[in-house]
């Protein structure tokens, strides 16, 4: 097990995960701008999947360029709801929008992770999860906006199911680390598998 493995992420939540798992990795958050690597995805046919791994391995290839010799793994998650990808709002409206958009409803979150070593891609899988929002009251997104403030500006859908944006559901078809942003199970296999941790 000589493996060096980076996160190429800065999300704490991921984070959280991978330490909490006993994996000892070093994160070192990728520099892509997402928004131009995902606009001529648009109109191209691809799914919401696709594009979360379309991101996930960018952002390893992009942190693996100055770390050859380590096994990097890359994450992106998307939220869609009947074929309209969400984004990280960026302000509190938008973040009600999003809110209200998903009130009552059922939208996927489509979690992607990948393996990346120098510039090849040795592996890439994708988890989705289904989570149905109870009927919310505009009322309600307001107050729960203002309790639990700019952390509704840090995920796609406005929410955070570890905190307060449990609150919002009324059902969940999936696993906590699909919906976090990062299939740990499968990861944890494929490291296995390749003899990057203990197994």
């Amino acid at each position: 097990m000589t493996d060096k493995i980076i996160l190429a992420s800065g999300s704490p939540f991921r984070k959280t995960l991978l330490a909490n798992a006993g994996i000892a990795f070093t994160a070192i958050p990728a520099t892509v701008d997402e928004r131009a690597l995902e606009a001529p995805l648009e109109g191209t046919g691809a799914t919401p999947d696709d594009v979360a791994s379309i991101l996930a391995e960018a952002k390893a290839l992009n942190v693996a360029e100055s770390h050859g010799d380590a096994l990097v793994i890359g994450c992106d998650q998307t939220l869609s709801l009947e074929g309209r990808i969400f984004h990280k709002p960026r302000d509190k409206e938008e973040a009600r929008r999003h809110l209200l958009s998903l009130s009552g409803r059922t939208h996927q979150l489509n979690s992607a992770v990948v393996l990346v070593r120098g510039g090849e891609t040795l592996w890439r899988h994708v988890s989705v999860a289904h989570l149905t929002m109870r009927h919310l009251e505009p009322a309600f997104i307001g107050r729960h906006l203002a309790r639990v403030g700019d952390k509704a500006l840090s995920s796609v859908g406005a929410y955070q199911i570890e905190g307060e944006g449990i609150q919002l559901f009324e059902k969940i078809d999936g696993d906590y680390f699909t919906i976090v942003g990062l299939p740990l199970l499968p990861l944890l296999a494929e490291l296995r598998a390749r003899g990057a941790i203990d197994g």
